[in-house]
């Protein structure tokens, strides 16, 4: 029976850690298949998490912050699509700019407007935080381990963005493969001669799906500050926007795979964490380090040896220059 409640509370811990993955994977998701390179993530979601917890932490509303998180990822994207798009600039470089430039002015300006070492004050309360929503009887739930535990752990106690990154999942596959805006931004990413020549805008199509990319990366990055933590601190993304990135190739850029590849990397995430600190038989107690680099070296060896072949969108990366 212990092994069976570990082994639930690691899921419990999994899909926490799975959030901010799933929400930054859909973000590149949209923007990779309208042929801009979703290297940005990163920048977006730590932009996002100084955003929503400065406001949060201001205002003294959790909304307030969610609100500010979105609009600032959204600021970003849309300069990152004027220079992709607009300016047709390179955009491995121009998304690299903003991940470096926002890893060097969050702090800084939390520096400045908080002197706490560039960091923000600590989030109190439901009031400024997403805090864990108890569904009905869950506490009763928690006394019959099997099913109950699974209730109480997997299905209850998690805080709103959980529920809302895991209804996007299908809600994205949706938009995506069954309506008309969502073939006109895959088609625009495979050929975007043939959707200039159906009248439609090359250029505007692109910029909608790199804001929406934002949008989701705001999202992201307030769970980060405001569900996750307690207030922003330097790096927190920590590198998660390039998992979320690996996700999305080793899921071949559709949404089911992708969320299954956010899971597996969180899970290992997730397992890192418990096995600090944990004596192993024939092993002793595995260094801190190994531990922590569990989760990156998986993604480089997936990657490199058990991918596949992932065939990106044909025209991603590739400026759009309408022919005269």
């Amino acid at each position: 029976m212990e092994t069976y409640t570990l082994v639930v509370l690691l899921l419990a811990a999994t899909i926490r850690v799975a959030t901010p993955l799933i929400l930054a994977s859909l973000a590149g998701l949209f923007s990779e298949r309208s042929g801009v390179i979703a290297l940005g993530l990163e920048g977006m979601m730590l932009g996002a998490a100084f955003a929503s917890a400065a406001v949060s932490a201001t205002t003294g509303s959790v909304w307030l912050g969610l609100g500010a998180g979105i609009g600032a990822a959204m600021l970003l994207a849309l300069l990152l699509a004027f220079a992709c798009v607009t300016q047709r600039g390179d955009q491995v470089v121009a998304a690299m700019a903003i991940n470096i430039v926002v890893a060097g002015l969050a702090p800084t300006l939390a520096l400045a407007w908080f002197d706490l070492g560039g960091q923000t004050p600590q989030l109190e309360g439901a009031h400024q935080r997403f805090t864990e929503l108890v569904w009905p009887w869950a506490a009763q739930a928690r006394r019959v381990p099997m099913p109950g535990l699974v209730y109480a752990e997997l299905i209850s106690g998690h805080n709103l963005l959980v529920y809302l990154a895991a209804a996007l999942v299908p809600l994205s596959a949706w938009v995506l493969y069954r309506t008309r805006f969502g073939l006109r931004i895959r088609a625009v990413g495979e050929n975007p001669t043939a959707v200039d020549a159906a009248g439609l805008s090359v250029a505007g199509l692109r910029y909608q799906a790199v804001l929406i990319s934002g949008a989701l990366c705001g999202v992201a990055g307030t769970y980060l500050s405001t569900a996750a933590s307690s207030g922003f601190v330097h790096d927190m993304t920590a590198g998660k926007g390039y998992l979320a990135l690996a996700a999305l190739i080793f899921g071949k850029w559709r949404p089911g795979p992708t969320l299954g590849a956010c899971l597996l990397f969180a899970f290992t995430d997730a397992l890192a964490t418990r096995l600090q600190g944990v004596a192993l038989p024939l092993v002793g107690v595995i260094p801190v380090q190994f531990i922590l680099a569990l989760p990156y070296a998986l993604t480089v060896l997936l990657l490199a040896g058990f991918v596949g072949r992932a065939i990106a969108p044909k025209a991603i990366g590739v400026p759009y220059t309408k022919e005269k």
